[in-house]
């Protein structure tokens, strides 16, 4: 199958390697002219340091280079989806199908990234969301990896999963869109306050009771917008949660660590050297919490972190302080 991967980042430039392997015609698109450039002559991504790229993967910054493919991933930062996107429109053919691996809530629309992609295809591609526990470097070095396709229909799913998977990468199939989505952008939030929490010198139990206590968030914020809360148990969610939240490839957490050590947030962004999809998810989940009507105080104390300036110190202590509840009561945190 002909596939084109939008977005020559660590994320794009594995999954291309994959879909490569697994015996497709696959272009990896890149925004820029100089990015293109340097995997071309380098044969290899700077954000995937050792890990070869293939004289038959091909590279562009041509976005034509989508005609005529049967499946085209879309692996921008969230914040360029939705321009991506609309450029797609006139250029992909009918009934293409699109997967989003990003990961994010739109700002202003308080959107879904699966649903940005949909408001400006109109019907004329099928989108489905691929996400789970999978750091770029490792699924660029082969290591064994799962994730699930999430999408309206269990066939369209299913289709997704025939693509991408292989002895290497498995590929569990879901029709909870939503949650699947939620779980993406919220876990981000959790991973900046779990390595907050490593950057203050904080321990085990600390992570443990965020990370539990922030899955309880993530789940009631999906359940409300429509996902199942089996979603959060499963791969997307505290999968991916485990992963972000304890692991050095998360830009998120080595973020966080950087907060945690008293660091401004915008020097701590620009010491990771990448996007840190946390910092934007905090401000976007809390308007969508707020919107409707979701008690979110990780979320928020995150918020307030990177947004307001508070000390992580205090912000922490006050969660620490919240008044008595019962841990079955979702209501709260």
């Amino acid at each position: 199958m002909k596939i084109t991967v939008l977005g020559s980042g660590a994320w794009g430039t594995a999954l291309a390697l994959l879909l490569l392997e697994n015996g497709n015609d696959v272009t990896l698109w890149s925004y820029t002219e100089e990015e293109s450039r340097v995997l071309r002559e380098t044969r290899e991504n700077p954000m995937l340091k050792g890990v070869p790229l293939p004289e038959e993967l091909k590279f562009s910054t041509d976005m034509a280079c989508v005609k005529g493919c049967g499946l085209v991933v879309l692996a921008t930062p969230s914040f360029a989806v939705r321009a991506t996107a609309a450029k797609l429109k006139e250029i992909a053919d009918p009934g293409t199908i699109l997967v989003s691996v990003s990961k994010g809530i739109e700002k202003d629309t308080s959107l879904r990234l699966s649903q940005v992609i949909e408001e400006e295809l109109q019907g004329h591609c099928p989108v489905v969301v691929l996400s789970g526990p999978s750091h770029a470097e490792e699924v660029g070095r082969r290591i064994p990896t799962g994730v699930v396709a999430a999408a309206d229909t269990m066939e369209l799913a299913q289709k997704v999963q025939d693509i991408f998977m292989n002895q290497r990468f498995r590929v569990y199939t879901s029709d909870d869109k939503v949650g699947t989505e939620v779980c993406a952008a919220m876990k981000n939030i959790i991973a900046l306050c779990a390595g907050c929490c490593d950057g203050m010198g904080y321990g085990d139990n600390t992570k443990a009771l965020l990370m539990t206590r922030g899955l309880a968030e993530m789940a009631r914020l999906g359940v409300a917008l429509g996902g199942r809360k089996e979603t959060f148990t499963g791969l997307a969610g505290v999968g991916d949660l485990i992963v972000t939240c304890c692991s050095m490839h998360s830009r998120n957490r080595r973020c966080g660590i950087l907060l945690g050590q008293g660091k401004e947030i915008h020097a701590a962004m620009e010491e990771v050297g990448a996007v840190v999809e946390g910092y934007y998810a905090a401000a976007n989940a809390r308007a969508l919490a707020q919107k409707v009507g979701v008690e979110m105080p990780i979320a928020q104390a995150a918020y307030e972190v990177l947004y307001e300036g508070r000390d992580v110190h205090s912000v922490a202590y006050a969660l620490m302080g919240r008044e008595k509840r019962s841990e079955l009561d979702e209501s709260w945190a």
